[in-house]
This record gives structure tokens, sequence and C-alpha cells, in this order.
């Protein structure tokens, strides 16, 4: 897939000096396994570029460059470093990142003579009598328009991050930010499910931290690590830990569920520290203040849990336990700071083992935040639509988000969601040029 990109669009991918987080698992790598595209101008898109949605955060610098100057601890010093680049690619249109794969791959689309349409959204699938799927009906502005598919359709218009009633009825319990697109609001779900394709993962998503922000007017999660800053562990509803605070699957596990009652047995969860945990990072303070009201704070830990909700007894001891394993240097419940990705990315033990112990003590809400659900419709091992009955429906396959994802909520590195998206894209492409030759 990764061959045919970059022979197809001006895109480039470079090799990241960032190990896998599960490193130590058979098979894993200490580095070199994951790819970002190099940086390139938005220009390459002519009017096009003015359609290219920003980010939540400037995509100036390429994933490494970033995970080099880490801005997010040291802000002024990655600001002197970069500086240089910065101006430059102010100047030029230069990107990196989503931007630089958004543009790459639009480029290579109308290198290739394609069609692109913008401010459509799809309203309902085509069938013929035979229940096989032969075209489309999308709203573009005040126009209706039905368009006839030759060869088939492929839906990959994102998840349901928005569409409340969907998320409601598949991630039942308190919920913090939404980092995924607007447009993420399951209408592909909808139309593939009347066209008589099975659902299926619905319950699985991309949960991953997200700090507050303001994105094209509505309030809006930015995906940021932040539970993982020094003076903090992260509690559950019983106000034990029950992961580490830097497991890159934080999320997964912070939704997992009663077998019996689809129910969080974590949640709500929150982030437990101590006065010196927000001067860790001036990003952190920056976007917080978008939410006065989520940090709390308590004179003591037993006035914090009181405050919260949480049984003070339990926080206490909680408490306690954490800043004995950091007096001696070792977290005997969650191994926190030790595996080569926490080591690479929070510092390590020495970093990442310092106690709580001086008020006014905080506590911030740290329940789920998605940015991008990973259920969707049920396909083959040909990017396919299947039935309930795992019959295929002729005419229709699907890619992205709108897609059961292979993997569901488990991530296995930065990339989880976009990787399977480009590759199963590619093949549902592939299987269609197959099958009407």
């Amino acid at each position: 897939m990764l061959a045919f990109v970059e022979s197809a669009t001006p895109l480039k991918f470079r090799l990241t000096d960032e190990p896998d987080p599960m490193a130590e698992r058979p098979g894993g790598k200490a580095k070199g396994r994951m790819v970002s595209p190099e940086p390139i101008s938005r220009r390459l898109l002519g009017p096009l570029a003015r359609k290219l949605r920003r980010s939540t955060l400037p995509h100036i610098f390429s994933y490494q460059e970033m995970l080099s100057a880490d801005p997010y601890h040291t802000p002024i010093r990655a600001g002197l470093k970069l500086w240089p680049k910065l101006a430059w690619r102010l100047l030029t249109g230069i990107r990196g990142q989503g931007n630089a794969l958004m543009t790459g791959l639009l480029k290579g689309c109308l290198d290739a003579g394609c069609r692109i349409e913008t401010g459509a959204r799809g309203l309902e699938l085509v069938a013929d009598e035979a229940g096989g799927v032969t075209g489309v009906v999308f709203q573009q502005g005040a126009r209706r328009r039905r368009v006839a598919a030759s060869r088939g359709v492929v839906l990959a218009a994102g998840g349901f991050d928005w569409n409340e009633a969907m998320r409601a009825a598949h991630f039942p319990g308190p919920f913090d930010r939404i980092g995924g697109p607007a447009g993420n609001e399951g209408d592909a779900h909808v139309m593939a499910e009347a066209a008589g394709a099975a659902l299926t993962r619905m319950d699985q998503a991309n949960v991953f931290p997200c700090l507050p922000t303001r994105y094209e007017g509505r309030r809006h999660g930015l995906p940021m690590v932040f539970q993982g800053e020094p003076h903090s562990i992260l509690v559950g509803r019983h106000g034990r830990r029950f992961v580490s605070e830097c497991d890159y699957n934080v999320g997964e596990e912070l939704d997992r569920r009663d077998p019996e009652t689809g129910e969080g047995i974590h949640l709500p969860a929150w982030v437990i520290a101590d006065s010196r945990f927000p001067k860790t990072s001036l990003m952190f303070r920056w976007y917080a203040r978008y939410e006065p009201d989520w940090i709390v704070r308590g004179h003591t830990i037993a006035d914090l849990a009181g405050r919260i909700g949480l049984p003070a007894a339990e926080l206490e001891a909680s408490v306690a336990r954490f800043n004995g394993f950091c007096a001696k240097g070792h977290d005997a419940d969650f191994q926190r700071g030790e595996s080569k990705w926490e080591a690479k990315k929070f510092g390590g033990t020495a970093v990442q083992l310092k106690p709580i112990e001086v008020g006014p003590f905080l506590a911030l809400t740290f329940n789920r935040s998605i940015i991008g659900t990973k259920g969707g419709v049920a396909t083959n091992e040909k990017g396919q639509a299947l039935r309930p009955d795992g019959s295929v429906v002729a005419g229709l396959y699907a890619a992205g988000l709108t897609m059961a994802n292979p993997i569901g909520t488990r991530a296995l590195g930065a990339g989880t969601t976009i990787g399977p998206n480009l590759t199963w894209g590619f093949i549902a492409a592939e299987t269609l040029l197959k099958d009407n030759r």
C-alpha cells in the first residue's frame, strides 16, 4: 500500500525513532516501525488547498520533528530550535503530519483525473432489484443529486463520534470530549444498514486522552497525553489505580466494561495530582483554561475525595501507596515508566515516580474521550460489505472508520487508525477493479 501511495502521489514517508508501545512483546521493536509523511506544500493543490481543513494543532512540522523538539514540555526551547523551519514553511505553505498526508493524497487524486466534490452529504444508497448497490443519493447545498456507480460504491465517511444517539447507545456512561471531525455523524453507517449490510464492533473506538479546546466554533477535544505528568495518578470510581498512567492503551483499560451490564467498571475516573502537576506543561495550562471548572481543588486528599465523590480512605491509601513506590523508584503495581515506550515518551521512572504531597490537591475528570469510533460495516478480507448472514452486498465496499476496524479499541502505536484506514481503502479499490474487469 505504501509503495503504491509513494508511486502515485508526491508523498514520501520516513521512519521515526519511536518505539512500539509494546516493544517488549515478541516481535516488538525499540524503534523504526512507524512511518510519517515528510512535509510538503499545500500549494500543490491550487484552489483546492482552501478546502483543506486546519488541524486542532498546526501541522507545520513532521511527526519526528515534533518528537525531537517536544513543544508540549519545552515550548520556548522548541520554538527557538524550530524557528528557521517555521518561518520558511509559513511562507511556502509547507505542512507536515496529517496536513501533509491529505495534501499528498488529494494531489494524487487530482493527477489521476478524479473529480472532487465538496460539501456533499450522503443520504442513501441506490440498489437494484437483487439488492446490489448501484449508486448513491447525496445532498449538495440546496440540490439533491443521484449518481450511478458503474463499478461500485466505497463508503469511507468516518465514524459516528458526533451522533449523540448512536454514541449513547454504544458508549453508555461518563464522557469527556470528542476529538474527531464534525462530519463523523454516522451517515454512512445508516446508509449501509438500510442497504442490508451488517454493523459490528459498534462499541469499539479510539479512546484517547483529550485536552479541552475550541475548534470550528464548538467545544472539541485536542488529543494530548496529559495524565502521565509527574506528581499525579489515575484512579477509578473506587479511588484505586487501575493502569499505568503512561500505558499507550490507557483508553482501552478506561473503557473496560462489565460483561453482564455493559457499564464501565472504572468510570467515572479522575487524575489526582498535587499543586506541581500543572507547572510541568505550559500547553496543559493553556488548554485547561477552556474549561475553568474542570480542575477541582481540595486542601487535603480527604477533602478532595469528598468534593468529587470518591471514598476518602481508599483515595488516601492509593496516594500513600504510590508515594511509597516513588521513594523506592519502582511502581510494583503497574511498572509506570519502565517499558521502552514509557521511558522514551515520558522520561522513565526518574521523571514519572514523583510523589503527590504538596497541596492544594487537584482532581480532573478523566473519562472517555473519543477521536474516532471503530465500529461499522462488517467486511470480508476483500473490503466487500457483508450482510448479517455473511453474504456479500454486491457493489458495496467499506473502508476507514465506516468499516468495522479489525483491531478495535486496542492501539498498536501512533497511526493505529490511519494505517488500517489507508490499507483497507487500498484493498477495497483493488477488489473493486478486479471484480469489474
